[in-house]
């Protein structure tokens, strides 16, 4: 057994919870631009006051709505300046925020909100409004539903309408409750993605988040610094996004909000933020399409030396820094390759954050030689996001770095990684069960398998639950193989399988943004679908490139033997992924069942 601890530095007090830096904003920093909101495509100003102004009224109306201390409101809306402002004044008024993913169906949507026991629910469209309304009569405690957006079903925004309802209410009764919320009192309950399950309510409390900011801070003290800007596009359903969201906000970072992800490069471009938090997907995908472009206009071979030179220069950055020949070779790559990848980020991003899945330690030595490090972390909903984290003090690919300040990592006999401290949640809502399942003596058993070094380090080697146990006895961890194919800009998903079969196979599927490229690059018809060239022999080369690459990181025993390419790509609409792009792998299991047993077929 190993153990690292990361002791605290700043301890939450007992009194303390999140909206108080609203007021803390306003009253000391009133004209920092905390929030520029996408409005017909111009981006405007909001001051640290208009934002607490905004949170003051609406936070009335939830008053005057009968929201007690502790209710359960439901939020489920894309990424957007108002999800933020929601989020706020409902915790300024003692409520208790539960994420709803937009996409979500209406069953979905119906566990949530009644597991829960939610009194409300704001949903910011009419389709949205839809799916609660369908399930509405199996919802005996919801009462209101707010809707962001007018529409059909809404004439009147959630927040004009609540701005009206609370007029009566003053100031001083609202700051009365906020300050009788503790740091003790529950801030949320984020329902996990459910790959494995029914989803499970993480209760976080005040405590919990408020820690995982100050952990945030001192890990990323260059990129909390107040004048820096942040532009959130990943889903803040997801506790990621909305960790690191809060604690820009509580550094004065300023923040903008995009749920467009299609016109996302326009959006960094007139933003220009200093640093991003995102999902390797997006990496892989900012990669795969600066690379895809130089190869289609000419330029393929200056892209791939200035590849490899990027990784070579971050690689010996591990070693005593580069030499005066790979040094020149750089600073002409920068000028050359480096500096328009660089613009693609707004110009003006200095670093990123990135969790979720693996990034791969190319990709990561990739953007750290263009000068934009990616700090890969570590952290589950049941840890307030990141529990682990890479830094600019202390960065070592192939990792998720050192724990965050106030939290102790442990492997236990089995492998298998325990986090402890005030990140960790304290229960499941409504599932004694499956809590004490997960938490002994305060430590929260991840279901993940990692390796600790000396200096505090930590590697993720693979999930308890997802290991495979071939026919031949030989235990496989298939994460790092599907993280190392889809490192190929052709491959979109893959999921390894095998369980009780004589070998590793692996089911693939095509990245249909990158495909139409590379039809063209080979000679392929333009209407040809993946289901057309799932045997073409050329499409198969370069899948079994991929495979090739990963099946060097393993033995024998563990590598793909044979794979198949599938017409469609996995879709979180037939629930083969979650909205956070995690793979349901009994889902694709059922759905593929047939397809699995071919590949085992002589």
């Amino acid at each position: 057994m190993r153990e690292y601890s990361a002791p605290a530095t700043r301890p939450v007090s007992d009194k303390e919870n999140l909206a108080d830096v609203v007021w803390a904003n306003a009253e000391r920093f009133s004209d920092v631009v905390s929030f520029r909101r996408q409005v017909d495509g111009s981006w405007l100003d909001v001051t640290a006051k208009d934002f607490a102004d905004q949170v003051l009224a609406m936070a009335k109306g939830l008053v005057s709505a009968g929201v007690e201390a502790g209710d359960r409101i439901g939020l489920m809306s894309k990424t957007r300046y108002e999800w933020t402002l929601i989020d706020f004044a409902i915790w300024a008024v003692g409520g208790v925020t539960v994420p709803i993913y937009e996409t979500s169906s209406a069953e979905q949507v119906h566990w949530i909100l009644s597991d829960s026991a939610a009194k409300g629910v704001f949903v910011e469209t009419d389709g949205h409004r839809a799916s609660v309304d369908e399930v509405r009569d199996r919802l005996d405690v919801l009462e209101h539903t707010w809707q962001i957006e007018p529409g059909e079903s809404a004439g009147t925004p959630a927040i004009d309408e609540l701005t009206k309802l609370g007029a009566d209410v003053t100031d001083d009764e609202l700051h009365a409750r906020r300050r009788s919320v503790a740091s003790s009192a529950l801030a949320t309950i984020v329902y996990t993605s459910g790959t494995t399950g029914r989803p499970k309510g993480v209760e976080l409390t005040h405590r919990n988040l408020l820690s995982e900011i100050r952990g945030a801070v001192e890990a990323f003290p260059e990129l909390m610094e107040q004048g820096n800007s942040m532009l959130v596009f990943l889903p803040l359903a997801h506790v990621l996004a909305r960790a690191i969201a809060v604690t820009a906000f509580s550094s004065r970072v300023t923040l903008g909000h995009t749920a467009d992800v299609k016109n996302l490069v326009r959006d960094l471009g007139a933003f220009r933020p200093t640093f991003v938090v995102a999902v390797p997907r997006v990496f892989e995908k900012v990669y795969n399409t600066a690379k895809q472009t130089a190869h289609s206009t000419g330029k393929g071979k200056i892209f791939d030396a200035a590849e490899a030179t990027a990784v070579a220069f971050s690689e010996a950055q591990d070693h005593g820094g580069a030499g005066l020949a790979l040094t020149v070779k750089h600073t002409v790559f920068d000028k050359l390759v480096y500096g328009k990848l660089r613009a693609a980020l707004g110009g003006r991003c200095i670093a990123a954050v990135s969790g979720g899945a693996p990034l791969g330690a190319r990709l990561a030595h990739f953007f750290r030689g263009i000068g934009v490090p990616v700090f890969e972390g570590y952290g589950l909903t049941e840890t307030s996001a990141a529990a682990n984290v890479n830094t600019k003090a202390a960065f070592r690919v192939g990792t998720v770095g050192k724990p965050v300040a106030g939290t102790s990592v442990r492997i236990a006999d089995d492998g298998e990684i325990m986090l402890k401290g005030d990140v960790v949640f304290g229960a499941y809502f409504n599932n004694e069960t499956a809590t004490k399942e997960s938490l002994t003596d305060g430590w929260f058993h991840t279901g993940d398998i990692g390796e600790l070094d000396d200096e505090g380090f930590l590697k993720i080697t693979g999930r308890k639950k997802e290991i495979i146990v071939t026919a031949g006895g030989k235990n496989v961890a298939p994460s790092g193989l599907e993280d190392s194919l889809k490192a190929s800009p052709l491959v979109s998903q893959a999921m390894v399988v095998g369980d009780q079969r004589p070998f590793i196979g692996a089911l693939i599927t095509i990245d249909e943004e990158y495909f139409p490229s590379w039809k063209s690059q080979h000679g392929k018809p333009a209407d040809a679908t993946v289901a057309d060239l799932a045997m073409d022999a050329d499409l198969r080369a370069e899948v079994q490139t991929a495979v090739d690459e990963a099946n060097k990181a393993v033995s024998h025993a563990e590598a793909i033997k044979k794979f198949t390419v599938l017409a469609n790509d996995f879709t979180e609409q037939s629930g083969e992924i979650t909205p956070s792009l995690k793979l349901k792998r009994n889902v694709v299991t059922k759905n593929y069942s047939d397809t699995i047993d071919t590949l085992y077929k002589k």
